[in-house]
């Protein structure tokens, strides 16, 4: 939709009112909404799990896996201040000297999926590579949640 005609929609108090350029496939790798014969179709962002324990780069790893603990998880996910994900905290690493920050020790640049990933495909192919869970970020890398394999198995009815 052009400029103007998005600017008319909000005059006419449409509150939700999109001007997108880039087309179709981004838009829906940004996880926004979907219509059409499709629409209907699971898809990665829409079970990831939003409660996945994030920290900043700086937090200390006593305090990090004291919140991991807490919130049930086995792993940390390191964000920046736009919640872009930067690197993971698991085994070892939220083992590690409590005092050393999270940026020392996390695994950097870990997998990622975009939100609009077919959940069917996507459980294959964690089932198929043994992998417990990914992380499912937007394009610009901001965090929408994890994924779980089990979750992914169940609902993509594979």
């Amino acid at each position: 939709m052009s400029p103007r005609a998005a600017c008319r929609l909000a005059t006419l108090g449409f509150a939700r009112v999109y001007d997108y350029l880039p087309g179709k496939v981004d838009w829906l790798a940004f996880g926004l909404p979907r219509e059409g014969d499709e629409a209907a179709t699971p898809r990665a962002g829409d079970i990831a799990r939003r409660d996945v324990p994030t920290c900043a780069p700086s937090d200390r790893i006593g305090t990090v896996r004291e919140r991991v603990e807490a919130a049930g998880w086995v792993q940390c996910l390191v964000v920046n201040d736009e919640r872009v994900v930067l690197g993971r905290l698991r085994g070892t690493a939220l083992s590690a000297d409590a005092e050393a920050r999270a940026e020392e020790v996390m695994e950097a640049g870990p997998t990622t999926v975009r939100p609009d990933e077919r959940l069917s495909d996507l459980a294959t192919r964690l089932r198929e590579r043994d992998v417990a869970s990914i992380v499912v970020t937007m394009p610009d890398g901001r965090l929408v949640g994890q994924l779980l394999r089990d979750d992914a198995e169940r609902l993509g009815a594979v």
